[in-house]
């Protein structure tokens, strides 16, 4: 079962792969790098100042909780464990893909980028979107972001879909506990 499904991954990536162009290829190669994203990054650091104010701390360190939970997870634990071959580094595919950039180390199992941006879509919109409902778009750029691992040849449709998982519950985990312990350190406060 697990060789149908590997080989159902190495299809939709062949074919999702191929569409690329010329004129795409130095675009999502940005686009897949951090400093295109800074100003979204500080604009969600805004939006947490404007609704939290002094409070805000709670999230600003359950993001970079969720961001180091869904990291280790699939760098130090899952690639490693599972050594599963990044595309551009699998010599039965050389010639039938498109790969555009660096290939990155060796494995790809799960995709570090997808579980990144879905535990920053995750945590953003547990946070925000109570008062600002547009945030639930992230996880449309989620869904893009992890797009370009694709295009540009450097994960399998499956090790993004695991990735985001992986990311979706590390923001969960992390808001979770982020909470219970603002909820904590303010019922201390007011208890005094």
């Amino acid at each position: 079962m697990l060789e149908k499904i590997s080989h159902w991954d190495k299809q939709l990536f062949i074919f999702l792969n191929s569409f690329h162009s010329d004129l795409l290829d130095p675009i999502m190669f940005q686009l897949t790098q951090t400093m295109p994203w800074i100003p979204l990054y500080i604009f969600l650091s805004y939006l947490i100042w404007k609704t939290y104010g002094r409070n805000s701390w709670w999230v600003f360190l359950g993001v970079g909780l969720a961001i180091l939970l869904a990291d280790k997870t699939t760098s130090a634990i899952m690639k490693p464990y599972f050594e599963r071959l990044r595309p551009c580094h699998d010599p039965l595919l050389s010639g039938l893909i498109h790969n555009y950039g660096r290939c990155g180390g060796i494995y790809g199992f799960a995709s570090s980028h997808a579980a990144n941006s879905f535990a920053i879509a995750t945590i953003m919109s547990l946070a925000l979107s109570h008062r600002y409902f547009a945030v639930r778009w992230l996880f449309i750029w989620a869904i893009f972001f992890s797009f370009t691992r694709i295009y540009l040849g450097v994960h399998y449709p499956g090790d993004v879909l695991i990735g985001g998982l992986v990311g979706i519950l590390s923001g969960l985990i992390a808001f979770n506990s982020l909470k219970a312990l603002e909820q904590k350190v303010n019922k201390n406060k007011n208890g005094k």
